[in-house]
């Protein structure tokens, strides 16, 4: 479905949900750059690429890919 053949109502839930998942994507982008190494659980360099394959990437990470 185009942009322009949406409701006024799709439309902001497309953007509501496509906030959201950049909100996700950039606070794990961020994490993942400023936390040690030794703090991640598995490679970093595995977990740049899978935090972009969405919506699950992001969400995995901030729940699993952290050690506390």
């Amino acid at each position: 479905m185009r942009w322009d053949e949406m409701s006024d109502k799709q439309r902001g839930t497309v953007l509501a949900l496509a906030s959201v998942e950049f909100a996700l994507t950039a606070a794990a982008a961020v994490d993942l750059w400023l936390r040690p190494a030794a703090d991640v659980r598995g490679r970093k360099g595995l977990w740049w690429p899978a935090i972009f394959v969405q919506p699950v990437g992001p969400v995995a990470y901030l729940l699993w890919g952290r050690r506390r």
